[in-house]
């Protein structure tokens, strides 16, 4: 099992997620509750994806780390988007 740092953003009719730790791993979804569901499912397909290609599975950052690097302002977590931390699957690496 791993966590990943998602952030999800309301837009003018959904919302939309993307994980900084994986590069084009994004959806959207009406609801935040629709859009965790759907970017679980995007986690656990690129993490295959990775596997397939025998490529390393990413360490999630913590939101500290984040912050740090000055990619998240802290001020507007709340305000501008949302964090949650989606625990997923691991696929198993291919002997």
């Amino acid at each position: 099992m791993e966590k990943f740092i998602v952030v999800i953003e309301k837009a003018e009719n959904n919302y939309s997620a993307f994980s900084p730790d994986l590069p084009g791993c994004i959806t959207v979804g009406t609801t935040i509750d629709e859009v965790i569901s759907f970017m679980r499912e995007a986690i656990e397909l690129y993490l295959e994806q990775l596997t397939e290609k025998n490529e390393a599975i990413p360490h999630s950052k913590t939101l500290g780390n984040y912050i740090q690097e000055g990619v998240f302002d802290d001020d507007q977590i709340g305000e501008e988007y949302y964090i949650a931390k989606i625990e997923v699957h691991t696929p198993k690496v291919a002997a």
